[in-house]
């Protein structure tokens, strides 16, 4: 037998101000479309900003449905929505903001499993890394070089 080890870093930023002032205002913008998800049953609302390399800006917020498998995160609204308007452009950066109306986040959250391989293809595609900053409504925010270090062992087309 033999045994794998992975590790992975994240570059850890105290507060919003810590951040460089571009993703700061990514962040803004992550934490505005995020008041603005549709989440009645679960009282979570989770909001993303993409930055192209065109330049754009790219906002999601999950959508919730009562059939709970017919909604759609954030991350993904935005990915989806930057290949369809631009599908020449790069994800260069993505700023995610989660909330629970419940309680205070304020442990960093990151993307879900389904959102994470979305991004995978993504990062495939173009063939270039994307920084990933994740924070909960407060607190701390997580930076991601790559999603392969939330995603190590990524699967993808070569499988297939």
């Amino acid at each position: 037998m033999k045994k794998i080890s992975i590790t992975t870093d994240f570059d850890v930023f105290e507060s919003i101000q810590e951040l460089p002032e571009i993703i700061q205002n990514l962040m803004q913008e992550a934490i505005a479309i995020r008041k603005k998800a549709y989440a009645p049953y679960s009282n979570f609302k989770v909001g993303t900003a993409l930055l192209l390399d065109n330049g754009k800006i790219i906002l999601g917020s999950n959508q919730e449905n009562a059939a709970y498998p017919s909604g759609l995160c954030a991350e993904r609204v935005a990915i989806y929505q930057a290949g369809t308007l631009y599908p020449e452009a790069k994800i260069i950066k993505i700023a995610i903001s989660a909330a629970s109306g419940n309680s205070t986040t304020s442990a960093p959250i990151p993307p879900c499993g389904s959102c994470r391989q979305s991004i995978a293809e993504y990062e495939i595609k173009q063939n270039t890394p994307i920084e990933i900053y994740f924070m909960g409504e407060i607190g701390s925010i997580y930076k991601s070089d790559s999603l392969k270090n939330l995603l190590p062992l990524l699967f993808d087309k070569n499988f297939l």
